[in-house]
């Protein structure tokens, strides 16, 4: 999906990657993220969300909550990381990321509720009166009171498999009233997802139903409740492109995850500022009748793959079709078109969600000063798995 952008704008990181992995350095099954690219693409994000006064949330689970990556982003100036779930909360704060959002779209679970809280996260989202209750009686408990955001939806909004939850614009006056009983929690914010949509007829990103629904239920709390949203969060396809329109909508925050790598739909299609900064690396494990086969474990259903880099024993870089693993199966192996060596570098460049694969994540820097190196290797929930890099390039 992403591999003529990555070949056209950051063809070191692909030379570098066949390098980490011809030498023995990096198996199969791993992605490489060029924190250069990522601190390149964070940087000129900021930029634009400071013109605009929109404040960023990182995102770590598309990038296996790494903390690397998670701590240069801090250190350019985000307030701090979007906890998708609360497993990924607990990753964050043993590393010391600061935790800016938490229970989006994840609600945290009722025997958790006081850990979490005890991590200080700056807002936690809640889809039902029952949820912001216990987090109301953990924060009595500790003399506190925590930033609520209520996921709010619609009958006509975008809702994906697996994600439904969130107050009904309908039941909204009732579950407000209950909320506002409550003491030690305040309701400031709104969120839904998705905000934005990539719409390949227009070319561009497109706000959904769900803008409207945060809309409606923001003018529905002002003018009968006398509340004053401080946090509209608008979060999906996140990056400097889009900040614009996240303030047309009447947004306050944003959450680039894919913007980080270059990965979101439109830069697949479009140059945007944003340089890909992310690439799969597998190996051909064997080869029957006129099929090669790579080794598997990255995959995730929406990635959409369609070619591969094979170099062969010349250095040069072949282009071979692949076909997705099927969805009905586990991704032991990628097919690919043609008779490929066994034992040869396969390069893929496409959307993941590292943290719901089996993968490894090298993270390298020094590659936009030509002086690349391995910086760490973690498995896809941050965790590490080498602390001594002797032999590194």
């Amino acid at each position: 999906m992403f591999l003529e952008k990555t070949v056209e704008r950051n063809a070191a990181l692909i030379q570098y990657a066949i390098e980490l992995h011809q030498s023995g350095i990096i198996m199969p099954d791993t992605y490489v993220i060029d924190l250069d690219a990522v601190s390149e693409n964070a940087s000129l994000m900021l930029q634009e969300a400071n013109r605009h006064q929109i404040k960023l949330f990182f995102m770590t689970k598309q990038l296996g909550r790494n903390p690397i990556v998670s701590k240069e982003l801090v250190r350019l100036g985000f307030e701090g990381a979007v906890a998708v779930d609360f497993r990924e909360a607990e990753t964050l704060y043993e590393y010391g990321i600061p935790l800016a959002h938490v229970g989006h779209l994840v609600q945290t679970p009722s025997r958790m509720i006081d850990r979490v809280v005890r991590m200080r996260p700056s807002w936690m989202t809640v889809y039902t009166v029952e949820k912001a209750r216990e987090i109301d009686e953990a924060c009595r408990k500790l003399g506190c009171i925590q930033n609520v955001i209520l996921r709010v939806i619609d009958r006509n909004d975008v809702l994906y498999p697996g994600q439904y939850g969130g107050i009904r614009l309908e039941d909204l006056p009732s579950s407000i009233e209950q909320l506002l009983e409550l003491k030690h929690i305040k309701v400031s914010g709104l969120t839904s997802f998705p905000c934005f949509l990539f719409d390949a007829k227009a070319g561009d990103f497109v706000a959904t139903e769900n803008v409207r629904t945060m809309q409606a239920a923001k003018l529905l709390l002002q003018d009968r409740y006398g509340l004053q949203m401080e946090q509209m969060n608008m979060p999906s396809a996140t990056c400097t492109h889009s900040i614009e329109k996240i303030k047309a909508c009447g947004g306050t925050h944003g959450e680039p995850g894919h913007g980080l790598l270059g990965t979101t739909p439109m830069h697949a299609v479009t140059n945007l500022v944003e340089r890909p900064a992310i690439v799969y690396v597998s190996e051909i494990s064997h080869k029957l009748d006129d099929k090669s086969y790579a080794y598997g474990g990255g995959y995730y259903q929406r990635t959409l793959i369609k070619e591969a880099i094979v170099p062969d024993a010349f250095g040069n870089l072949q282009r071979s079709a692949v076909h997705s693993p099927s969805l009905d199966s586990i991704d032991y192996h990628f097919e690919l078109e043609g008779s490929h060596a066994v034992g040869q570098s396969v390069i893929m460049a496409f959307r993941t969600q590292i943290f719901v694969t089996r993968s490894v994540v090298a993270i390298v820097g020094g590659l936009s000063k030509n002086r690349p190196q391995l910086l760490g290797l973690y498995d896809s929930l941050g965790k590490t798995l080498s602390k001594s890099l002797k032999g590194a390039k």
